[in-house]
């Protein structure tokens, strides 16, 4: 034990003798405490991202009290700090607006308050990175609490992956295959219990990703949502923290370039969401870690695809991945390709942690020489349209796309291009490619999940489900097809994409990681020279202050004040 009673962050509050903290002790009296349940121990809050429209969190109530639970056994005082549930479903145009929000309120937060360690509850894409965001910057004792992917879909005795085959029979009722009793009985199937999405969505994605950091317990991110065993998780991070505050294991000594890279490794094996790029930038860069478009593509070039999981992987989905052994299991898999010396939560080394991790079934998590796909989950392209980089995620697209050249067809918003694509008479050909411009971080706002842009259903009725898109927008974790993203400079602030024409010839050339417009130099440099920048996207409010200052995909989204090479994070709160 490092810190002793006296040590506590929490004793600037609670222990002097004077009147402010008699203040502090009396507040926490008039809510029933007795100075027995607080004086001289750690303070841990829960901050939790629980609400009401946040469906993937339904259960964290009841985890709530697991974790109090386990603090209390452990002698510590947990409170509960509600926070900001940006949920994916329903926050419009995109959760993704609001993911540097939370982050900052949970810095402020836990710097505010008589707080001395913290366990995070969050799960829904944006709220993993959200929370882990904020705790990084502010620095005390954390530990992450995966919400767990809910359990598999069920309809009419198939089995449903959200996201994934809701794009898939959609298309189908397009093409008129999918009757409306069907397609109720398929809204009804497809998200059946607590918890987020169980394919390798975004939300899976960034959990495993929170979980190779060395954030979670080990293999907390693998738990379905509504399995016993998540309850006893979280009973464990309860206890788990206490012992972290009297150890003073910050964030700092787990999060480092090291554990990073495995982090990366980890998400390329297991399938992921092309939002990982995104965040897991953001989340380095909060750590002092400069982690780059390059070296993610070059740890693609080099980690096979292990786990056979929706939508990068064919057969399985997230349950199925628990029982067959989870992520320690594919971490054993790759052991020798990661840094097994990294420290995590729970005061062990990676090694350890994965060290007796068995795999029950080889082909929901393959061995090496088996892959789902030679290569990892993402590859980044460069060219002309996209200078500073783009996202595509080679395993869940036709090969055939893998290079391919074809005409533009391009859009300026959203509606307009779905207006298009439900055009049956519109004039279109499989080789065309679909453009969407205006959808970036700025242009979006916030850079909204369009980027898995709709087959025309001209293409539809001739049988096509896939063709190449290219946008600078995102696109949800649990989407597939040949969809190019995430394209920088975005189009709002005069990137290439702004530049592009209908017509223009577009080649993609993904073993070379190109993304080329097939337009003469001189061309482009007259369209530049015509193009004049939109209007602001707002004028006032979070709004205003998110587009005054978010960074380009790239560089992870998130605001320039915010990142650590800004200047240093404020120190503990005055207390007068």
């Amino acid at each position: 034990m490092v810190k002793t009673a006296a040590d506590l962050r929490s004793a600037r509050w609670f222990a002097p003798d004077d009147l402010r903290s008699f203040g502090h002790r009396s507040r926490l009296m008039q809510l029933g405490y007795s100075e027995e349940d607080f004086m001289g121990r750690p303070v841990i809050g829960i901050l939790n991202t629980w609400s009401e429209l946040n469906s993937c969190h339904s259960h964290f109530p009841e985890r709530v009290q697991s974790v109090k639970r386990g603090v209390a056994q452990a002698g510590g005082f947990a409170v509960e700090l509600p926070t900001l549930s940006v949920d994916e479903s329903f926050t419009k145009p995109t959760s993704m607006l609001y993911r540097n929000l939370l982050a900052m309120e949970t810095e402020e937060m836990i710097r505010s308050h008589p707080l001395d360690g913290v366990v995070l509850m969050g799960g829904c894409d944006k709220t993993t990175p959200g929370l882990v965001m904020g705790a990084l910057t502010a620095g005390i004792p954390m530990i992450f609490l995966p919400a767990g992917p809910m359990l598999r879909g069920n309809y009419a005795g198939t089995v449903l992956g959200s996201g994934s085959d809701a794009w898939k029979f959609w298309d189908e009722r397009r093409a008129g295959n999918v009757s409306d009793e069907q397609w109720r009985g398929l809204q009804g199937g497809i998200a059946r219990s607590a918890g987020v999405c169980m394919t390798m969505g975004t939300a899976s994605t960034m959990t495993a990703i929170t979980d190779a950091l060395g954030l979670t317990l080990p293999g907390a991110s693998s738990i379905p949502a509504v399995d016993s065993g998540h309850s006893r998780m979280a009973a464990d991070c309860g206890r788990r923290i206490v012992d972290m505050v009297w150890e003073d294991l910050t964030p700092a000594r787990i999060v480092t370039a090291e554990s990073v890279r495995n982090a990366a490794i980890v998400a390329m094996a297991t399938g992921c969401s092309t939002n990982a790029v995104v965040h897991l930038i953001a989340v380095a860069r909060r750590a002092g870690v400069d982690l780059g478009l390059d070296e993610l593509d070059a740890l693609g070039r080099v980690t096979p695809l292990l786990a056979n999981v929706r939508p990068s992987g064919k057969d399985y989905l997230m349950e199925d991945f628990y029982f067959a052994g989870g992520l320690r299991a594919l971490m054993k898999q790759i052991a020798d390709r990661l840094d097994t010396s990294c420290l995590t939560v729970n005061g062990k080394t990676v090694g350890e942690n994965i060290a007796d991790a068995v795999v029950y079934n080889d082909d929901v998590i393959r061995p090496l020489s088996n892959p789902v796909y030679h290569e990892g989950s993402l590859a980044v392209l460069r060219g002309n349209l996209c200078p500073d980089g783009a996202v595509i995620k080679p395993a869940a697209c036709d090969v055939k796309f893998h290079v391919h050249q074809g005409p533009a067809l391009v859009f300026d918003s959203y509606p307009e291009m779905k207006n298009a694509v439900e055009d049956e008479n519109l004039d279109i050909t499989p080789d065309h490619v679909l453009v969407l411009r205006n959808a970036g971080p700025k242009g979006g706002p916030g850079m909204p999940e369009w980027g898995m842009l709709p087959i025309p259903k001209a293409l539809i009725k001739q049988g096509h489900r896939d063709m190449l898109r290219i946008s600078d927008a995102r696109m949800s974790g649990t989407s597939y097809g040949a969809c190019v993203l995430h394209v920088a400079p975005e189009s709002h602030v005069g990137g290439p994409l702004a530049l592009l024409k209908t017509g223009d010839i577009v080649r993609l050339d993904l073993p070379n990681r190109r993304l080329d417009m097939l337009v003469a130099e001189d061309e482009l440099e007259r369209r530049r020279a015509a193009w004049s920048p939109p209007g602001p996207r707002f004028e006032r409010g979070w709004g205003w202050m998110y587009s005054q200052h978010v960074t380009q995909a790239d560089k992870g989204c998130d605001f320039d004040f915010l990142e650590r090479d800004f200047g240093a994070a404020a120190g503990e709160p005055d207390i007068f």
